[in-house]
């Protein structure tokens, strides 16, 4: 083996020793050439650190390699990916060869917390988070990544933010190198509305970890919903240089584009790299169709919604969107009426399902609401996206808050109530992660307000001044 003592902001290279052992016990080799090091470097541990080095994680080398592989698939967290998804099995066989893997519990709470949090959520998805974190603990109390897990399961479980942050505290002191506890720190901190602390954590995330695409897209969405697009766009290119095959990374990018500039032409170019066929959950077509509706190629955009052969496809939020949905906006564009609604009343039904599932979701009310408003229920379409709002609202998440105050705005334009949908708009134009003015300009969600003089006054309110 060698091991290597690199100095990443320069990569001078300070220390290397080259190390020859038979491969018997992986866990007593790693304890032996960890000790040597500690020794050559002259460190100094303290005694929870010395421990640690003793201490195995598994008696049984098959679950341990099982929990490395896990362990990889869950740290590509890949909005654009299915990677993490292959994670979850190979952490609960690490758990079934040995029932006492206490790391193996710790790693399985965060996948299905994140899980929850990003594109499933289930109450069930939630409760095991918990079950798995509180297992690790009491296995292990003292263990720093038991305490990450349960910060997690706070965090994205119950939206307990103040919990969530003492749990991670505590992983902190025991993992004082652990970028993941910065990045969830950073990641409360923003939805708190704290953008300059939060800043700060996510950026020393980053430096922790400089190749990790999940954090650095963490870092960039920051930026971008502050409007630092400049900064933002350093950041991703950072990540696909770091991970060249990112579809997360290579997506954000074209986004930071389009919001910025209302450059469509940079989500070709950012997606020519996707592998053909390619389409996880449909995230890829719903994309597509969302660009060609933004450059208003309705019959294109509705040609590559009914290739789709899903029911539902996933999206950038938690509430994957009825197929139907698409095309009966995309009928309504193009002035088909009666097809439309007929869309639209099959999308209710899958809407309606979803709720069911997920009753706590604010983004499937919104998604409810627009299906409703669509449809011409105004009061029951109002009353879903106020629900939205109400399940997150902007004082409780700053971050994700503004998506169902943007959800309620479209109610509002599309059900008439346009003294109302201004009041919005002119609210998510101003405030971190709303509205940009070239999405405004490009939206055609938003044509029903583009004759009234308030909407050009918008406009000229929020453009740069230059």
């Amino acid at each position: 083996m060698n091991v290597q003592l690199i100095n990443a902001s320069n990569d001078e290279h300070i220390w290397a020793e080259d190390y020859d052992r038979d491969l018997t016990d992986v866990f007593a080799i790693q304890t032996d050439l960890a000790q040597k090091i500690v020794y050559t470097l002259q460190a100094k541990l303290s005694p929870n650190e010395k421990a640690r080095l003793d201490r195995r994680p598994t008696q049984d080398p098959n679950a341990y390699l099982l929990f490395v592989q896990a362990h990889d698939y869950a740290n590509r967290t890949d909005m654009f990916g299915d990677t993490s998804l292959k994670a979850e099995p190979l952490f609960e066989q690490a758990i079934k060869l040995d029932p006492n893997f206490s790391l193996a519990y710790a790693g399985l709470s965060m996948l299905e917390s994140w899980l929850y949090h990003s594109v499933d959520p289930l109450p069930a998805r939630r409760d095991k988070a918990r079950l798995d974190a509180d297992e690790a603990l009491r296995l292990q109390p003292d263990l720093p990544e038991g305490h990450l897990a349960l910060g997690f399961s706070y965090y994205y479980g119950d939206r307990d933010y103040q919990r969530a942050l003492a749990e991670f505290e505590i992983a902190k002191r025991g993992l004082p190198n652990e970028a993941q506890a910065y990045m969830a720190i950073g990641a409360i901190q923003r939805r708190q509305g704290k953008w300059v602390e939060s800043t700060e954590n996510l950026e020393k995330a980053a430096a922790l970890d400089p190749k990790n695409v999940g954090i650095l897209c963490n870092l960039g969405y920051s930026y971008m919903a502050q409007r630092n697009f400049e900064a933002a766009n350093t950041i991703f290119d950072r990540a696909i240089a770091a991970e060249p095959q990112s579809l997360q990374a290579a997506g954000m990018k074209a986004a930071v584009a389009v919001q910025s500039k209302g450059d469509l032409s940079a989500v070709e170019k950012q997606f020519s790299s996707v592998p053909p066929g390619a389409d996880p959950g449909g995230l890829i077509t719903w994309i597509r169709v969302g660009i060609l509706t933004l450059e208003r190629k309705f019959p294109e955009a509705l040609q590559v919604v009914q290739q789709f052969r899903g029911e539902t496809l996933a999206t950038a939020t938690t509430a994957p969107c009825p197929k139907a949905l698409l095309e009966g906006t995309l009928y309504l564009y193009q002035g088909d009426k009666e097809k439309a609604r007929i869309a639209y009343e099959h999308a209710r039904a899958v809407a309606e399902k979803l709720v069911r599932e997920a009753p706590q979701d604010s983004a499937r009310h919104g998604q409810l609401g627009l299906v409703l408003a669509a449809l011409g229920q105004k009061e029951e379409a109002i009353n879903e996206g106020k629900r939205a709002v109400e399940l997150l609202p902007e004082s409780q998440d700053a971050f994700d808050g503004p998506q169902g105050t943007a959800s309620l705005a479209q109610i509002y334009a599309w059900t008439g109530e346009f003294d109302e949908a201004f009041r919005l708009l002119d609210h998510l134009l101003d405030v971190p992660n709303g509205l940009t003015v070239p999405m405004l300009k490009l939206e055609p969600m938003w044509d029903p307000l583009r004759e009234d003089p308030r909407f050009q006054a918008l406009i000229d309110k929020y453009s740069p001044k230059t």
